[in-house]
């Protein structure tokens, strides 16, 4: 599941990775999000191999012949072309949310797949978590200040609705 909890054994100790930090204090609640790879790196391997084999099947027939020549080329594309496209997905599926509470603080760090990084803070207590169906189903924001930032936009319906219970759970904990 894209979702991944970082269990902070009450507290006790942050993890080395965080992408944000908040006076040397460790966050009530963290979780990292990120999206949902269908396919692995090995399964990757496989579909390559397969398409490579497939594809090698009707030259066969022509080996030794210039006809082979004129159809290497095109089955030589066929294969970068998808190494490529797979390639991108890999790249563009690197997106990473990090999002932090503490007691009076909230931050949510984007880091896109070319590493760049979007950071937004807010007071807990004056955080709205607003849900939409548009432009997908279960759209998420937090709202607080004057900036409005999205959510998870890469998560699921479903998994964009859990996020949401488990957040406004934890905000009421913290209002409590």
């Amino acid at each position: 599941m894209p979702i991944q909890h970082i269990d902070l054994n009450g507290r006790a100790s942050d993890y080395p990775e965080a992408l944000s930090t908040y006076d040397a204090k460790t966050p009530v609640w963290r979780v990292l999000l990120y999206p949902h790879r269908s396919l692995p790196a090995t399964g990757f391997v496989w579909v390559i191999a397969i398409l490579t084999a497939g594809l090698s099947v009707p030259l066969f027939g022509v080996f030794g012949t210039a006809v082979l020549w004129g159809v290497l080329p095109f089955l030589l594309i066929t294969i970068a072309g998808t190494w490529h496209l797979l390639m991108r997905s890999y790249r563009d599926g690197q997106i990473v949310e990090e999002l932090s509470l503490w007691d009076d603080h909230i931050a949510l760090v984007h880091v896109d797949p070319k590493g760049r990084r979007k950071d937004w803070e807010a007071n807990p207590y004056w955080v709205q978590v607003n849900e939409r169906d548009e432009p997908v189903k279960h759209y998420l924001t937090l709202k607080g200040g004057p900036r409005e930032v999205e959510l998870g936009a890469f998560l699921s319906a479903d998994e964009r609705l859990s996020l949401k219970h488990q957040l406004e759970d934890e905000l009421r904990s913290l209002a409590a």
